[in-house]
């Protein structure tokens, strides 16, 4: 079975990759060399994980692709069971492992489609609260992203899912 797709895939848009990280570090490094740049600045960070882990809405989101990606990792593991009696096949079995899993595939297309209304609203709530609270930078320290510190009186992960639970009610 293909493993589970994270919704902090989707939020970052990112397959991950040493080239990202690398970027993040340095990005990370500078902010901490240079503290007199943002003197005022105000920082907070969630924890997407939890959040989508405690929304009903993106529980079901998960589950709906672990479904259809269940049934396709069904699909291919007969189209396998078939390759290996005709070995012509191998081609008809990386076309469809490209088409269903692939960086453009199907469902990399559903989960996009699935979980977007879900990012617009964390992103319409993020914003939301860094205007209010006056946050310069909100972080998430659930994905690709290490925070060398993270003061926990910053940690919005519980305001930020209380406002997702009642977003647009």
């Amino acid at each position: 079975m293909q493993p589970t797709i994270s919704p902090i895939r989707c939020l970052t848009g990112s397959r991950g990759g040493s080239k990202t990280v690398k970027v993040l570090a340095v990005l990370a490094l500078l902010l901490l060399a240079v503290p007199s740049v943002f003197p005022q600045g105000k920082i907070g960070h969630i924890n997407s994980e939890a959040i989508f882990k405690a929304l009903p809405e993106a529980q079901d989101a998960q589950r709906s692709l672990d479904a259809q990606m269940t049934e396709w990792d069904k699909e291919l593991q007969q189209m396998q069971a078939e390759w290996k009696k005709k070995l012509d096949e191998e081609k008809n079995i990386a076309e469809f492992r490209n088409k269903k899993f692939g960086p453009n595939g199907e469902l990399f297309l559903q989960q996009n489609e699935v979980m977007k209304p879900i990012q617009n609203k964390l992103f319409q709530v993020l914003k939301d609260i860094a205007r209010e609270d006056e946050y310069d930078y909100i972080f998430d320290q659930s994905g690709e992203i290490l925070l060398l510190f993270a003061n926990e009186k910053n940690d919005l992960t519980q305001t930020v899912l209380e406002r997702m639970q009642t977003f647009g009610r």
